[in-house]
C-alpha cells in the first residue's frame, strides 16, 4: 500500500475517473486535513496561528471536521466495498479512524495553555487549502477556459507538493523576512512619512501599498526573467504545463524567500497601518491564486488597468510574442506604462511552459534544479 502511495505521489498523469483514485483521493485529503486539525486541537500553543484562533468559531469548525470525516469515511468504505482503488481507501479510512480514535472533532481544548510559543500555523494550512479547493476549483467550474481540463490534471502532485511545502514554511519566512527587512532597512524608515500615510484613510492607503508594492515586484520579476542567475530560480514557476488555482504554488522556496523580503521593504518604510496591510495581504492571497486560475475572465478594458487570468495567462505562455512580457502581479498599466504588455491578435496564448521544456517534473527535482542546471 504504502509503494502505491509513493507511486501516485511521485506520479505525474491525470487521474482518469471510474477507478475509485479521483474518490480515494478526496477522501485521503480530506481525512488528512482532519487528522491535523485534531493534532492542532491537542496541542494549540504549537501548532496554530495566535491571529487566527482569536476569531475562530470554534463550534462551526468541529462541525466542519465532523461531516469532513463522514464524507471521507463514506467515501473510502464504498470504494473498500466495490473494489476500486482499494489500497488507496484503506489509507483514507485507516487516517479517519486514527483522527476518530484521538477524539476527533470533539477533542477538549484548555483555554489556558501558553500564547507565546513558537508555532507552525497548521491551521492556517488547514484553512487554506481547503478554502482554497473549494472556492477556486467551484469559479474553475462554472468559467472554464479550458473545459476539458480535469481538477486532477497532470502534474497536479508535483504543484501541491509545492502548496503544502511553501504554505507550511510560511510562519517561518514571513518571521525572517520582516526580521530581515527590520535589521537591513530599518534605518531607512522616515518619521513623518510614515506618520502621513499611517494617518491615510483606508481606500486611500490601500491602492497606494499595493501599488508600492506592485512596482517592486514588476522589476524584481522582470530580474528574474532577466538576470540568468535569477532565472534558475524563476523557472521553477514558469515550468507548469496547465494553469489552474493550483499552479500559481509552483515556486521555488528562496525565490519566495527573495521576493517576500523585497516587497516588504516599502510596506515597511512607509508605515501602512495593520488593517491595509492585511488587506493587502487578502488581496495578494487572492489575485495570486485567481490570476493562475483556469478561468475565461478579461473584463474588458479594465484588463489594462488590473492584472486578470487573461493578462497573467499570457506571461505563463510559450508564444513568442508573450515571452518576457506581463511582469506586473497587480496593475496591468505597468507593464503598458515601462513597454512589456503582450501585443497579439489573439484572446488567449495557445501553450504554457518554459520554452525547450527542460525544467523536470517533481518536487525535489525542481528543488535540485537550480543548482544542478547546466544551461
Amino acid at each position: 500500500m504504502l509503494d502505491k502511495l509513493n507511486e501516485l505521489a511521485e506520479g505525474h498523469g491525470a487521474l482518469k475517473p471510474g477507478r475509485g483514485l479521483v474518490t480515494g483521493v478526496l477522501a485521503l485529503s480530506l481525512a488528512f486535513l482532519c487528522f491535523l486539525g485534531v493534532l492542532a486541537f491537542h496541542f494549540p500553543e504549537y501548532l496554530t496561528t495566535p491571529e487566527l484562533r482569536r476569531s475562530y468559531d470554534v463550534a462551526m469548525i468541529r462541525q466542519l471536521m465532523f461531516w469532513s470525516l463522514v464524507v471521507a469515511g463514506g467515501l473510502s468504505l464504498v470504494n473498500l466495498v466495490f473494489r476500486r482503488a482499494p489500497w488507496l481507501a484503506a489509507a483514507a479510512f485507516a487516517l479517519v479512524l486514527l483522527s476518530a480514535v484521538m477524539g476527533g472533532h470533539k477533542v477538549e481544548v484548555d483555554p489556558n495553555f501558553p500564547d507565546h510559543t513558537p508555532y507552525i500555523g497548521l491551521d492556517w494550512f488547514i484553512l487554506d487549502l481547503l478554502g482554497s479547493a473549494l472556492i477556486f476549483i467551484f469559479i474553475e467550474k462554472l468559467f472554464a477556459l479550458r473545459k476539458d481540463q480535469p481538477v486532477f490534471r497532470p502534474e497536479w502532485q508535483t504543484d501541491l507538493h509545492h502548496f503544502i511545502v511553501n504554505h507550511m514554511l510560511i510562519g517561518f519566512m514571513l518571521l525572517a523576512t520582516n526580521l530581515l527587512v527590520h535589521k537591513l532597512f530599518g534605518w531607512a524608515a522616515v518619521d513623518g512619512v510614515r506618520g502621513w500615510v499611517g494617518a491615510l484613510p483606508f481606500w486611500v492607503a490601500l491602492p497606494l501599498i499595493i501599488l508600492a508594492a506592485d512596482l517592486v515586484q514588476y522589476w524584481t520579476h522582470r530580474a528574474y526573467h532577466e538576470v540568468p542567475l535569477l532565472w534558475r530560480l524563476h523557472a521553477v514557476h514558469h515550468s507548469a504545463k496547465h494553469m489552474d488555482w493550483l499552479a500559481g504554488s509552483r515556486q521555488h522556496v528562496i525565490e519566495i524567500l527573495i521576493t517576500r523580503t523585497l516587497v516588504l521593504v516599502p510596506v515597511y518604510m512607509m508605515g501602512f497601518s495593520k488593517d491595509v496591510i492585511d488587506a493587502y495581504i487578502i488581496v495578494v492571497g487572492f489575485q495570486a491564486v485567481f490570476n493562475h486560475a483556469n478561468v475565461s475572465v478579461r473584463l474588458g478594458p479594465l484588463r489594462h488597468l488590473i492584472v486578470t487570468p487573461n493578462f497573467h495567462h499570457w506571461h505563463h505562455s510559450q508564444d513568442q510574442e508573450a515571452l518576457d512580457k506581463n511582469y506586473a502581479a497587480h496593475f496591468a498599466f505597468l507593464d503598458h506604462l515601462f513597454g512589456t504588455a503582450v501585443k497579439s491578435d489573439r484572446e488567449w496564448p495557445a501553450q504554457y511552459g518554459v520554452l525547450g521544456d527542460y525544467v523536470p517534473n517533481g518536487f525535489w527535482k525542481q528543488v535540485k534544479f537550480p543548482f544542478v542546471w547546466k544551461g
